[in-house]
């Protein structure tokens, strides 16, 4: 069941999910990091997501904060910590734009 806000998102703008949960050929930075040629951007932050909870590195005193590992850092764009807000956008930037 997805949450209301969810759906009227997806029925005001149907691109807007496709974009989200079609594959995509991925760059190799990020295909060695996800151990597939092919993911949506969904899956792929759903990867990296498990990879952070699973080598615990969520800061321990600001659980907002993620500190990278040097895997994490070659798709992060070298940054030494990220925010989980800043998550989102920087795995896009591996995915190529849609024609519009």
């Amino acid at each position: 069941m997805l949450p209301q806000r969810m759906k009227k998102a997806i029925t005001d703008n149907p691109k807007k999910l496709a974009n989200l949960i079609d594959l995509v050929n991925l760059p190799s930075t990020l295909r060695e990091f996800v151990g597939q040629s092919q993911i949506s951007r969904l899956g792929c932050f759903m990867r990296v997501w498990s990879y952070i909870k699973t080598n615990n590195l969520q800061d321990p005193n600001d659980k907002n904060v993620v500190n990278c590992d040097e895997n994490l850092r070659r798709i992060l764009m070298g940054k030494p910590q990220v925010e989980l807000a800043e998550l989102p956008a920087l795995i896009k930037l591996h995915f190529p734009k849609e024609p519009k």
